[in-house]
């Protein structure tokens, strides 16, 4: 039995936050490698070869947990995978034109209204929801929460206006970015929704002995589908573009790109194995939680990367109170649907009945 604590909950959620926000930053140090292949190693090591490690690191009779898991569950698992996959991709691009901070705003705000509407939805009971406890609070953060991305783009539009003017726009481009962090944000609850699909193999590797670990194990399906996807995608650029050579040859500079690559991809893996360990501590009375603290500390920490990398110089005054102000509601939205499921949860014993829609996992960005 897992004890429940709370400061050991939020302090890997924000570990894994704080890394979260940070992976792509390596990124901007890699030279002399096209995108595609830069593209193609990270995922490598996020998608395939660190879930892998991760799982035989961390789950006891890990054969005997694959092979007597539910292979319908892990094949459904390994499809959304694939789908996140194009969300990972896009999410990566968004960052090149529109910057750290309106990237995640918009990917996870985006995230956290569909990681609430979509299960009752394909579940055929959103009505019912919708007149149970708390429901009220879970429209009320759906709005703020699109209210959120709204005042995010229109920063977005600001910020396009004041390097235009100033003369120092480089790649930004709000409407590509605008498209890809939506794109983002809707496979990204893909994402989730496919460790939940997997969930009865983690409880099966909790029954083998893996404890507060046995989340590691559900990385193995959906993981391994977005490298599928991210593999086939760069490997298609790398034979159109005449760049696979490089992934082995480079005149200068070849072993350091490989350790950023590295970097990036042990970044990515470290917020979804740090967010298992807070998801499990935060059980009981806090579970409820766990969602809207990985999430506000992902947002809040992809800003300070903003900050550091000097993504908001040159914008004007109403551009930077603009993008605060959407942050700030995004926050706001985010904690009233968590705690619109809170009362639903709450007010289960007395109506008798599942209350409402639980939360999904964090944006795999």
């Amino acid at each position: 039995m897992i004890a429940p604590s709370l400061g050991l909950g939020v302090g890997f959620h924000a570990t894994g936050a704080l890394l979260s926000a940070n992976c792509y930053a390596p990124q901007k140090y890699v030279k002399r490698w096209p995108w595609e292949i830069f593209w193609m190693t990270q995922a490598a090591w996020c998608w395939l070869l660190l879930p892998i490690l991760g799982a035989v690191a961390t789950i006891p009779h890990l054969s005997l947990v694959l092979s007597e898991g539910p292979k319908d569950r892990m094949l459904l698992a390994f499809a959304m995978g694939i789908l996140y996959g194009i969300g990972g991709t896009a999410f990566n691009v968004s960052i090149r034109y529109i910057g750290f901070s309106l990237t995640y705003a918009i990917a996870v705000g985006l995230s956290s209204i569909l990681g609430t509407l979509v299960p009752p939805l394909v579940r055929g009971d959103l009505s019912r929801v919708l007149h149970t406890a708390g429901a009220q609070y879970l429209l009320a953060g759906i709005a703020a929460g699109a209210a959120g991305i709204a005042l995010c783009g229109l920063a977005g539009r600001w910020k396009e206006n004041d390097l235009d003017s100033g003369g120092a726009r480089g790649d930004f481009s709000m409407f590509r970015g605008l498209l890809l962090s939506l794109v983002a944000g809707v496979f990204s609850a893909v994402y989730g929704f496919s460790l939940d699909v997997a969930a009865p193999v983690a409880d099966l590797a909790e029954r083998y002995g893996a404890g507060i670990w046995k989340g590691n194990v559900l990385y193995l399906f959906s993981n391994s589908g977005a490298f599928l996807t991210a593999a086939a995608y760069s490997g298609y650029l790398a034979w159109r573009n005449r760049t696979a050579a490089q992934l082995l040859s480079l005149p200068d500079g070849l072993a350091r790109n490989h350790l950023l690559a590295l970097a990036t991809g042990s970044l990515w893996y470290g917020q979804f194995f740090f967010y298992n360990l807070g998801h499990v501590r935060l059980a009981g009375d806090y579970a409820f939680s766990s969602w809207a603290i990985h999430m506000i500390l992902l947002v809040l920490f992809s800003n300070v990367a903003a900050l550091f990398f000097r993504e908001w110089a040159g914008s004007r005054s109403r551009t930077r109170y603009a993008v605060a102000a959407g942050l700030f509601v995004l926050c706001s939205a985010v904690i009233l649907l968590t705690y619109g499921n809170y009362v639903g949860q709450a007010a289960t014993p007395a109506a008798g009945g599942h209350a409402g829609p639980r939360p999904h996992s964090p944006v795999p960005s």
